[in-house]
């Protein structure tokens, strides 16, 4: 398996094109000076140590070189083979509300990128931890199966927005009961459903649900997101308006999020402006009695990059070596 550790210098690589294109694009220049200057062939016959091919040998040696030197800055690793590695944490699943509700923006931008943004900062916190996301309107889906791949965690979150289910509506309970099946074998003690949303329910009994899956050991924490005294849903540019053409105007059920975390046997905390609420709870989480995962991953990568260096320093030598003038046919006169 191949691996950049560095991958953003592969960005270099786009200059290569640039600099071919460049030195055609030279040389179309100096052939219509050329012909201003005089007949082609004529010129030609008083320039006959000049070589037109060699200027292209020069430039492809030397796009060779660079494009080399780029993808070793970049810093190729493969994978020399699979190993089992043993990992201590919680498993976590985060149920994340992208109703249309989360679009008020009463958090800035609104509250859904601020979720998005939240979570980001988690997950950079997480050492052996497991995690993973529930997207929850009417209806939850899993977006990403629990997993230690805190990379692939942080490019899902950038694909989310309020399309991401079509069923519009708060199914709390729904995605409280997703998140519980999505729990690995493995774990037994340290499981915790993490819960951001408004908290305005209107499909099912999240509080009825969220007690029986907390009497199976899993604790429930909730994050209310949006204010008290409610703010409109901006939407395509305009205010969401009811059937009857009124504003909507979405608020914070707090009242519901501290039941069901009540039950959940955890924590029900108000997102602030800063500091959103899952700091707290992730240091709660810590609390709790490390799990020990199996897991199989690529280990030992070797460094490729001397290669991909060497060859840049064989490319760049050979074309300084090749000069611009035609080699002569004879070695001794």
């Amino acid at each position: 398996m191949l691996y950049f550790a560095r991958a953003f210098y592969l960005w270099l690589l786009l200059l290569v094109p640039l600099i071919l294109a460049g030195y055609a694009l030279a040389r179309r220049l100096r052939l219509r000076r050329l012909r201003r200057f005089g007949d082609e062939a004529l010129v030609r016959e008083l320039m006959p140590s000049w070589s037109s091919s060699k200027g292209w040998w020069r430039t492809v040696l030397f796009c060779l070189g660079f494009a080399s030197f780029a993808i070793g800055m970049a810093r190729p690793l493969i994978g020399a083979k699979l190993v089992e590695r043993e990992t201590k944490g919680a498993e976590i699943m985060i149920c994340l509300d992208v109703s249309n509700s989360m679009l008020a923006q009463d958090y800035s931008p609104d509250r859904l990128s601020r979720a998005k943004l939240a979570i980001s900062r988690i997950v950079d916190r997480l050492q052996g931890d497991r995690i993973g996301l529930i997207l929850f309107a009417g209806t939850s889906f899993v977006q990403l199966p629990i997993t230690t791949d805190y990379v692939s965690a942080k490019m899902f979150l950038n694909s989310i927005d309020t399309e991401s289910i079509p069923v519009q509506g708060t199914a709390i309970g729904d995605a409280i009961q997703t998140a519980a099946k999505g729990f690995s074998a493995q774990s037994e003690k340290s499981r915790a459903i993490i819960v951001i949303t408004d908290g305005e329910n209107h499909e099912d009994d999240a509080v009825d649900i969220a007690r029986q899956v907390a009497e199976t050991g899993i604790r429930i924490y909730t994050i209310g997101v949006g204010s008290l005294q409610g703010q409109p849903i901006p939407k395509d540019g305009e205010l969401m308006k009811d059937k009857d053409g009124n504003i909507v105007v979405t608020r914070l059920d707090e009242e519901t999020l501290r039941r069901i975390a009540s039950v959940g046997n955890g924590a029900y905390v108000h997102a602030g402006g800063e500091e959103f609420g899952l700091n707290p709870i992730l240091d709660e989480i810590r609390k709790l009695e490390d799990e020990r995962f199996n897991s199989v991953v690529f280990e030992e990568y070797d460094e490729q990059y001397m290669y991909f260096f060497a060859a840049a320093l064989f490319f760049f030598v050979l074309e300084m070596l090749i000069g611009e003038r035609r080699a002569k046919r004879r070695l001794f006169e």
